[in-house]
């Protein structure tokens, strides 16, 4: 990891001329003027948003600067005396930058952010105001929880909760319009301390890996210096840019974030061509401004190309604390979405906002690390010989192996149904791939003895100018949903709209209990009396006994064959297809006491969850399903309608010359019966719509066995007719105009 960006050390405030030193009013949600002043690195901008680093150390007593980084850098416990130093010097340092209001910045289980502005100003007492920001505000808020999802944990009247300062993830200021405001990082918990967030239990995961990851550290000798073990992040997000005309004319695009009809375009990405092809200049208007952004923010961004389908596209960062980076995807996200605007644009990041071309992911690249920048999960030049990081990997392999149906419904949503198991996106069947140099030491396990590790050599490219590169000892698989790619895993079946908080949340729990297995195991063996000579051994026949049997996960072939659905199910693979198989399987014991165990959630905060993702679930299925009702009545019927009636009147004015029509007739036939076939399904949908069950998990059924299918039957339908009706008479933006704008 790179210290300089996890951290937010690189900063610009001590610059000449830099943004903190003269504050520069925000325009129309863009970055200042200071930012765009031709010439300036990346490096100077980077981080100037944020209090982090060196604007932290500025604004900051030496004392104060250097308790915050203890809690910041090695997860010690936050002083509580410095909360009023700390507030001084944020309020100072926003002031600066034009901030009006201050807000305490949260992730509720709407699968958003949420924020409640306050502002600075307070009256004084004596006619005037002053600008006042005290550490007890910036450490609790106290939003409405009864307004948010809290799946029974709060009834309506119940309506006390609180927000309370992460003191590990940086404040940062948030420019639209003509202000700014201090947004700081914040959990949200209910009146008796439960979670209603997604970042509580993220962090609690993140000290249970910490935990049983130091266990392993102090077996194996290798924790001098060590305060903590992180895990790391680095997201891909994938997205979609449609032309806001097109957008503003389709209203399922503008209620529910994809397409609910809509005829495949005769070009889709069959050729190939727009994956890495040059990017349009509007859309690299976009990303500059994204990209700018973004580093004042503190985000690391590193990576943009088109992605396979026609307007879609790619932003990744290095990777950051697991912590860090779930906060920096929800700001790239909200990013994303307000600089489209600036370009005329509307991003969308729903997992298949088009059917038939390819749906957006979020690769979520995992890793273990020490506090002094170790990566557990980097297997060095002899992985054969590395015990250490052998222990660490297979830790990981069991934990997939053990709860891979946990893990599925961390990533289970109505968007993402439409996109796992396409070949585009791995399948709902989790398993992990390690490729041929790990495969060949896991050989070497299973007998008993590691001799070896396969190298990869070089590529000799053909032609003297060229010079020899060096080989990768494995290769690559995109077909796999958690893929072991050098030194991290990258789990691939996270949607492209999702806060990655909750699926790593999971993630980190079911590691930790396999940390844990490992290390009490090695304790046992090893006793009192430990040699290297018993350590080996000891390490030898864990690692023998964990590859025996918890291989069945680990596949390198494609994962998209009908062949690896057939084998999965032999071995005894979960295969959750969908999110109403997923989500119930959080409900079950072995979930409630997983997660109870490390402190993550206790049972009554799981179970709220599963409510309310069910809950989310249903009524987003249900909201698809009336506003496709709404366009098939008051736009695709009318307008097919009118298409017969056209249609009639051409026969008649072809009979009334005498002249044969059987082909228009024909014609007319054909479309009279769509019509007909298209009121049927509409009722079919209206009825399965209207029909509910009390219990979540059986609506959720209900919601893939009934209505799900006639949803598809009326789509079929009408996307029949849209190919039939001219365009003057057809009254929605075709696929062919919305994914080829430049």
């Amino acid at each position: 990891m790179d210290g300089n960006i996890a951290r937010g050390r690189v900063q610009p405030d001590s610059l000449p001329g830099s943004l903190n030193q003269r504050a520069m009013p925000a325009r129309s949600g863009v970055p200042s003027r200071e930012s765009e002043v031709p010439g300036r690195l990346a490096s100077e901008l980077f981080g100037c948003c944020t209090f982090a680093g060196e604007i932290m150390r500025k604004h900051l007593s030496d004392e104060v600067y250097r308790a915050l980084r203890q809690t910041m850098e090695r997860g010690l416990p936050l002083d509580p005396a410095i909360a009023d130093a700390v507030a001084t010097g944020m309020k100072q340092w926003a002031l600066l930058h034009g901030a009006t209001h201050y807000t305490h910045w949260f992730q509720p289980l709407t699968g958003s952010t949420a924020e409640k502005h306050d502002a600075f100003l307070s009256p004084d007492g004596q006619g005037g105001a002053i600008e006042s920001f005290t550490g007890e505000q910036l450490i609790q808020g106290e939003p409405d929880a009864s307004s948010f999802p809290s799946g029974g944990i709060r009834e309506t009247f119940e309506a006390r909760g609180y927000t309370a300062w992460d003191a590990t993830s940086p404040a940062f200021i948030y420019k639209t319009g003509d202000g700014a405001t201090l947004c700081i990082p914040t959990v949200f918990v209910s009146w008796t301390g439960e979670a209603l967030d997604k970042k509580t239990p993220l962090l609690r995961s993140l000290q249970a890996v910490s935990t049983q990851a130091m266990r392993l550290l102090r077996i194996f000798g290798t924790d001098a210096g060590v305060s903590q073990v992180i895990t790391t992040l680095g997201c891909e997000q994938e997205y979609f840019l449609v032309d806001r005309a097109f957008y503003d004319r389709r209203e399922d695009l503008r209620l529910c974030g994809r397409t609910l009809l809509g005829a495949a375009a005769p070009k889709g990405h069959q050729l190939d061509d727009h994956y890495f092809s040059a990017i349009p200049e509007r859309v690299m208007a976009f990303m500059t401004e994204v990209e700018r952004r973004l580093c004042e923010l503190g985000v690391p961004v590193k990576t943009r190309h088109n992605e396979v389908a026609p307007n879609q596209f790619e932003l990744a960062p290095v990777y950051e604390n697991a912590n860090v980076a779930a906060d920096h995807q929800m700001l790239t996200m909200q990013i994303l979405r307000s600089v489209a605007e600036h370009h005329g644009l509307v991003c969308l990041l729903h997992e298949k906002p088009f059917a038939g071309v390819n749906g957006s992911g979020k690769h979520n690249n995992w890793s273990i690390a020490t506090d002094t920048g170790v990566n557990l999960l980097d297997p060095h030049e002899e992985a054969h010989t590395n015990m250490q990081f052998l222990v660490f990997l297979m830790a990981v392999v069991r934990a997939v192996d053990l709860h891979g149906d946990l893990l599925r419904a961390s990533v289970a949503s109505p968007g993402n149904d439409h996109r796992l198991g396409a070949n585009e996106a791995p399948p709902a069947i989790m398993s992990v791939y390690l490729g041929d140099m790990l495969n060949d030491i896991l050989d070497q396990l299973q007998e008993g003895q590691t001799r070896s590790t396969k190298r990869g050599g070089k590529l000799d490219l053909g032609a003297r100018t060229l010079l020899q590169i060096p080989r990768h000892s494995g290769d690559r698989n995109r077909t796999s949903p958690f893929a072991f790619t050098g030194n991290k895993f990258e789990f691939r079946a996270v949607g492209s709209s999702a806060s990655i908080a909750w699926p790593n949340t999971v993630l980190n729990t079911i590691v930790a209990e396999s940390l844990d297995y490992m290390a009490t195991t090695l304790e046992r063996r090893l006793g009192k009396g430990r040699s290297a000579a018993r350590l080996e051994a000891a390490v030898r026949e864990l690692l023998k006994d964990v590859v025996r049997k918890h291989r069945r996960i680990v596949f390198d072939g494609d994962n998209y064959s009908p062949e690896w659905h057939q084998e999965a199910e032999r071995r005894g693979l979960p295969h959750l297809r969908t999110t109403a198989d997923a989500l119930p399987v959080l409900a079950s014991r072995k979930a409630q006491v997983l997660f109870q165990k490390y402190g993550v959630l206790s049972p009554r905060e799981l179970l709220a969850r599963v409510d309310v993702y069910l809950a989310r679930h249903n009524r987003t299925v249900g909201i698809e399903a009336r506003t496709m009702l709404s366009m098939l009545k008051r736009e695709v019927l009318p307008a097919a309608l009118r298409f017969q009636g056209e249609l009639g009147q051409a026969i008649c004015a072809s009979v009334n010359a005498g002249v044969a029509c059987a082909d228009s007739k024909a014609q007319l036939k054909h479309m009279v019966d769509l019509i007909a076939r298209l009121r049927k399904t509409i009722e079919a949908v209206e009825q399965a719509e209207a029909q509910t069950e009390p219990d979540p998990v059986k609506h959720a059924q209900h919601v893939r066995d009934r209505l799900l299918p006639a949803m598809a039957e009326a789509r079929a339908v009408s996307d029949t007719i849209e190919q039939l009706i001219p365009d003057d008479l057809w009254p929605l933006p075709r696929y062919s105009q919305m994914l080829f704008v430049r």
